[in-house]
C-alpha cells in the first residue's frame, strides 16, 4: 500500500514538473508590441414619444376614515376618467402612492394626536401624447404633480441599429487611419465592446395652469413639448496593426 501512494507522488511530481516550463512560457509571453486602443461613439436625436403625468392630492381632517374616504373618492374620480383612454402599449393607468399619518399636537407637555393627513397618486404614461394632454383638463379631483418625458423602448431600439454601423464604421475607419500614421499598412481587431447609452427621462416641474373654481376642471390642456433625447453607441477596444 505505502508503494502504491509512494509512486502516485512522485508521478503527481513528474507531471508538475513537466507543466511548469509551459505556465512559465505562458506567464512570460508578452501582449502584442503593436497594439493600438481605440474608442469610437456615435449618436442621434430622437423625439422623446412617450409623456408621463403624476397626478396627486392631499387631504386633512380630524378623524382617519373620513380622510381616507375622501382620498379614496378623489382617486377614484380620476381613475375613472383615466380608464377611459387607457390602451395598451398607448396609455397605461396605475394608482400610485396612497398613505395615512397622524398629525400631532401638544398640550401641558404631552403629545397627542390631533389630525389626520394624507395623500394619493394616480400615474398616467403612454405614447399617445395628446390624449394624455387633454386628459389633464378634465381631471378636477386631483393636480399635476411631475410631468416627464421619455423615449420608449421601441423608439430606442429603432435607432439604436443605426447608431451602432455608425460607431463600429467610426472605429474601423480610426483604426485604419492610425495604423497608417504609425507606418503600417493593416490592421488585426482585437477585443471590442459595444455599449448603447439609454437616454434618460426629462423630469418636469408640474405647469402652472389655471383652474376655473376650487374642486373643478383645469380651463386648459397640458402644454405638449416634448423635446429631444439622445440615442448613444460607443465602441471601444484595441487592435494590432500589422506591416
Amino acid at each position: 500500500m505505502k508503494k502504491r501512494l509512494h509512486r502516485a507522488a512522485w508521478a503527481g511530481l513528474i507531471l508538475g514538473s513537466a507543466a511548469l516550463p509551459a505556465l512559465a512560457q505562458q506567464a512570460a509571453s508578452p501582449l502584442p508590441r503593436d497594439r493600438l486602443n481605440l474608442s469610437a461613439t456615435a449618436s442621434v436625436e430622437v423625439t422623446r414619444d412617450t409623456l408621463g403625468v403624476v397626478f396627486s392630492t392631499t387631504k386633512d381632517g380630524n378623524n382617519a376614515a373620513a380622510v381616507q374616504l375622501a382620498l379614496k373618492q378623489a382617486l377614484d374620480a380620476a381613475l375613472a376618467e383615466a380608464k377611459k383612454i387607457a390602451k395598451p402599449g398607448q396609455v397605461e393607468v396605475q394608482t400610485g402612492n396612497f398613505s395615512m399619518y397622524p398629525r400631532y399636537g401638544s398640550k401641558n407637555g404631552q403629545t397627542y394626536i390631533n389630525g389626520w393627513q394624507g395623500s394619493a397618486e394616480l400615474m398616467v404614461e403612454g405614447k399617445n401624447i395628446g390624449a394624455i394632454s387633454e386628459l389633464t383638463g378634465r381631471i378636477g379631483t386631483m393636480s399635476i404633480a411631475r410631468v416627464g418625458y421619455s423615449l420608449s423602448k421601441e423608439a430606442r431600439e429603432q435607432q439604436e441599429s443605426a447608431v451602432v454601423a455608425q460607431a463600429i464604421a467610426q472605429f474601423k475607419a480610426r483604426a485604419a487611419e492610425y495604423a497608417k500614421q504609425f507606418g503600417f499598412s493593416a490592421y488585426e481587431i482585437g477585443e471590442v465592446s459595444v455599449n448603447t447609452q439609454d437616454a434618460a427621462p426629462m423630469p418636469m416641474a408640474a405647469p402652472a395652469l389655471r383652474m376655473k373654481a376650487a374642486g373643478a376642471s383645469m380651463d386648459e390642456a397640458l402644454p405638449v413639448e416634448a423635446g429631444k433625447a439622445t440615442v448613444s453607441v460607443s465602441v471601444n477596444g484595441s487592435v494590432v496593426m500589422k506591416r
